[in-house]
């Protein structure tokens, strides 16, 4: 049987932009996360990890093999949060309520976004007025908390974070399962 050469491949009659890629992904690539409700900031309370009083985060990515986490912030109390120093770009989306630093003269507000340079070192402040704060977060390394003059205090980056969520989703039910989905 030969083939008859004048009749087209079905798929020959489709547009190619609407075939979904065939080939196979780069060897070694990390897979994808996907989190239905991740800005949703009213979900379960136990997705929320306790880090200070009033403060509480929500991991969204863990990446320990490229050193950087993505999470919402939430702060429920007003005044001085921490006065920090990063080693990594930041980049911040405001998604709920205001905050500033005492070393800058903007204001971030719902639908803001705002860049922080690595080196920079600035003092978080949420408002009297704000009764809950809530800002994605992408942090690149980590960040010294350091006094008015920068003396070290202590520190945070992906792996203070992710110890910080393995007990509290161990302790609430979560499990530490769930918690893998977002570790990368």
């Amino acid at each position: 049987m030969t083939a008859n050469l004048d009749t087209p491949r079905p798929e020959a009659r489709m547009d190619a932009s609407k075939i979904a890629y065939r080939q196979p992904q780069p060897f070694g690539m990390m897979s994808d996360i996907f989190l239905g409700d991740g800005l949703d900031l009213d979900a379960d309370e136990r997705l929320w990890i306790p880090q200070a009083e009033g403060v509480s985060f929500r991991p969204l990515v863990l990446s320990v093999s490229q050193g950087y986490y993505v999470n919402l912030l939430r702060v429920r109390k007003a005044g001085v949060l921490s006065r920090h120093r990063h080693s990594g770009p930041v980049h911040a989306f405001t998604l709920r309520g205001r905050w500033r630093y005492l070393e800058h003269d903007w204001e971030a507000t719902p639908m803001s976004y705002a860049f922080e340079p690595p080196g920079e070192t600035h003092t978080l402040v949420v408002p009297e007025d704000v009764g809950e704060m809530i800002t994605l977060f992408h942090v690149t390394g980590g960040y010294v908390y350091v006094d008015p003059d920068g003396v070290a205090l202590g520190y945070e980056d992906v792996f203070t974070k992710l110890a910080a969520a393995r007990r509290h989703y161990g302790q609430n039910g979560l499990g530490v399962d769930r918690l893998m989905e977002l570790v990368k």
